[in-house]
C-alpha cells in the first residue's frame, strides 16, 4: 500500500473515530456535566467567591416604586357610596440592601446575616415629590377602633376625640409621612390608656436604614440546590401566624438569589417577611435581558387562591376573604392590612368592582422574576386600596456584559461535541473525495492496459 493510500484510509478511520467520540459525548453530556460541576463548585456562599460578593453586596441597582390610590370622593364614601380612587406615582427610591453582620456557621455550611435596607428618594425617576398630599383611609383610626371595640369606655373616647378634632375615616398626609411615619393625634391621646402604644404611624415606619431580623442561610456547600436557602429567620425555622404547619413553613430563598442550573419544570420558592409567608413561582416563558438569555418565573393564581391548600392562611381561622387577597393582620400588630397584587390582579372580581378605578393588567401588575405586594386596609364590607409597590432590579450593563461573556464561553464548551461531530462529517467527506480521486487513475490505467492488450492481439 502506498503512502498516499495510507493517508486516505487514515483520514477515513479518523473521521469515524471523531464522529463516534462526538456522538458519545452528546449522549453522555460530558462537557455539559463538566461545566455544571464547575458552576456547582463556584456558586457557594464562601469568602472569595464571586457568588458571595454579589450576595453580600448586590452590584445591580434596586429600585422601590410606590404607587398610591388617591381618594376622589371622601364625602360619598362616608355616606356608604362606592369609593373612587386615582392611581398616582410612582414615587421612586433607590434601595441599598447589603448583607451585614455576616457570620459563617457549622463549618461553612450555613451563614447568618441581617439584610439592612436603606431607601433614598430619586426625584428624576418619580412623578411627584415626597411632600405631595395623598387622601386615603385613616389606618390608625381603623386599627384602634378594631382593637378597642370591646372596651366601651375607650371606644367612646375614640369617637369623642375624632369629633372634637373633626377627624373621620379619611385622612390626608404627605407621601413621606404615609411611608416613613408621622405623629398621630389619636394614637397620642390613647397613650393615656395604653402607655406602650406607639403614637407614630407609617406604612414603612422604622423600615428605612433597618433590617427585618437575622437570617440563617444555607451556603450550598453540601448541595448546590441549597444555595442561599433560608434555614432560620429570627431564630425560628417555622412561622407561628398561620393555622397549619404547611402554611407556617419558611421555604426557599429571600428572592434575591437562587441556586444555579435552573430548569423550566422547577418550582422556585421564596420567603417574604412583608407578606408574612412563603410563596412559589413557576416557569412562564423564555426571556432575554440585555442580551443575556433567561427564564421568566411568576406566581401562579393558585398561590393566593381560595382553596383548601391555602385555608391555613385564613385569619381568623375559617374567615377566608377570597382568592387573590391575604389578611396579614396577625403579623402586623393587629392592623387591618390585607395584601394583594396591584389593582387586585388575579383576585376575585368582586374586589375589583367594589372600587372605581381598579384596572388589573397582567403586563403591569404581575409579579415576575427573570433569572440568568399592595397594601389594602379593611373598610366596612370591602377592601380599600391604599398603595402598591414595585420592587425592581435589572442587571447593570457591566454585569450583563460579563455574564454574556460567561454564557458564550459556556455555550462553546457545551457545543464541543457537536463541533467534533461536524469535524468528523467533514473529514468523512474529505475521505470520500480522496477515495474517488484515487480510483480515477486506477480506472484509467486499467483501460489503457486493456487497450494495449487488444492492440497486441490484433497484431498477432
Amino acid at each position: 500500500m502506498s503512502v498516499k493510500s495510507c493517508c486516505v484510509y487514515s483520514t477515513g478511520v479518523l473521521s469515524i473515530l471523531i464522529l463516534i467520540a462526538g456522538i458519545v459525548m452528546v449522549l453522555l453530556q460530558v462537557f455539559q456535566n463538566v461545566l455544571y460541576a464547575k458552576i456547582k463548585e463556584e456558586i457557594v456562599l464562601r469568602n472569595g467567591t464571586q457568588a458571595f460578593n454579589v450576595w453580600e453586596n448586590p452590584p445591580a441597582p434596586v429600585y422601590m416604586q410606590f404607587y398610591f390610590f388617591n381618594v376622589t370622593n371622601p364625602s360619598e364614601i362616608l355616606k356608604g357610596e362606592r369609593p373612587a380612587v386615582i392611581e398616582v406615582g410612582p414615587y421612586t427610591y433607590r434601595e441599598f440592601r447589603p448583607m451585614e453582620r455576616v457570620n459563617f456557621l457549622e463549618n461553612g455550611t450555613k451563614v447568618s446575616a441581617v439584610n439592612v435596607k436603606t431607601y433614598v428618594f430619586q426625584p428624576n425617576m418619580s412623578k411627584g415629590l415626597q411632600d405631595d398630599l395623598i387622601r386615603t383611609v385613616n389606618i390608625p383610626a381603623m386599627t384602634v377602633m378594631e382593637d378597642f371595640k370591646d372596651m366601651p369606655l375607650i371606644a367612646n373616647f375614640i369617637s369623642a376625640y375624632m369629633k372634637s378634632v373633626n377627624e373621620n375615616l379619611m385622612t390626608t398626609h404627605t407621601v413621606g409621612e404615609l411611608l416613613w411615619g408621622y405623629e398621630d393625634g389619636l394614637l397620642k391621646a390613647l397613650k393615656k390608656f395604653q402607655p406602650t402604644l406607639n403614637d407614630v404611624f407609617g406604612l414603612f415606619y422604622k423600615q428605612n436604614a433597618s433590617d427585618d431580623g437575622e437570617y440563617v442561610f444555607l451556603t450550598g456547600q453540601q448541595d448546590y440546590q441549597d444555595f442561599a436557602v433560608i434555614d432560620q429567620w429570627k431564630g425560628q425555622s417555622v412561622l407561628n401566624w398561620w393555622t397549619t404547619d404547611e402554611c407556617n413553613m419558611i421555604n426557599g430563598t429571600n428572592g434575591a438569589s437562587f441556586h444555579p442550573i435552573i430548569t423550566k419544570n422547577e418550582t422556585l420558592y421564596m420567603f417574604n417577611s412583608d407578606l408574612c409567608r412563603s410563596i412559589y413561582t413557576t416557569f412562564e416563558e423564555e426571556r432575554n435581558v440585555k442580551g443575556v438569555p433567561g427564564y421568566r418565573f411568576s406566581p401562579p393564581s393558585s398561590v393566593f387562591a381560595n382553596t383548601t391548600e391555602n385555608a391555613g392562611f385564613c385569619s381568623p381561622p375559617g374567615n377566608c376573604l377570597g382568592s387573590g387577597v391575604l389578611n396579614v393582620s396577625a403579623c402586623k400588630q393587629g392592623a387591618p392590612i390585607v395584601m394583594s397584587s396591584p389593582h387586585f390582579y388575579q383576585a376575585d372580581e368582586k374586589f375589583v368592582k367594589d372600587i372605581f378605578g381598579m384596572k388589573p393588567n397582567k403586563e403591569q401588575h404581575e409579579t415576575i422574576i427573570d433569572i440568568n405586594p399592595v397594601f389594602q386596609t379593611s373598610f366596612s364590607a370591602f377592601l380599600f386600596p391604599v398603595l402598591y409597590l414595585n420592587e425592581s432590579v435589572v442587571i447593570d450593563d457591566w454585569s450583563a456584559k460579563q455574564l454574556g461573556v460567561i454564557v458564550e464561553e459556556g455555550n462553546i464548551i457545551v457545543n464541543i461535541p457537536f463541533i467534533l461531530i461536524a469535524l468528523g462529517i467533514l473529514l468523512g467527506l474529505v475521505f470520500m473525495v480522496l477515495q474517488c480521486r484515487q480510483r480515477i487513475p486506477e480506472v484509467r490505467n486499467n483501460d489503457e492496459e486493456q487497450m494495449l492488450d487488444n492492440n497486441e492481439g490484433g497484431k498477432n
